[in-house]
């Protein structure tokens, strides 16, 4: 079974959630959060901690991350791990692909539009 993971990266002041801007499909155009693939072999905070460092630039010593939960999705032979943390300090985030954005806690995360 293939292993995902999302991870949720509050700001400092935890007023912010950072997301990438798709740039092409599958949601093209939409928000999603960072994450990626676990690789064989990798712990899940293993593979949490290099996707997050590799879509934005941070990196261990600038967040704890938190497991927070697993989605178990049986017709697409996968799991999705949730990770949360709170950036500890200011860090600058960089792209790797797909633009990021800090959105703020009141946009509207359940529009499938968006």
């Amino acid at each position: 079974m293939q292993v995902y993971n999302c991870i949720m990266v509050y700001n400092q002041t935890r007023d912010r959630l950072l997301f990438c801007k798709r740039l092409y499909d599958p949601y093209e155009g939409q928000y999603n959060l960072v994450g990626g693939k676990r690789e064989p072999g990798e712990s899940g905070f293993d593979a949490a901690y290099r996707e997050l460092e590799e879509e934005t630039g941070i990196t261990r010593d600038d967040i704890l991350l938190k497991h927070m939960m697993d989605f178990t999705y049986y017709n697409q032979d996968c799991i999705v791990e949730v990770y949360v943390g709170t950036l500890n300090k200011d860090v600058e985030v960089r792209t790797e692909i797909h633009p990021l954005h800090w959105l703020t806690l009141d946009h509207d995360f359940f529009d499938l539009e968006v």
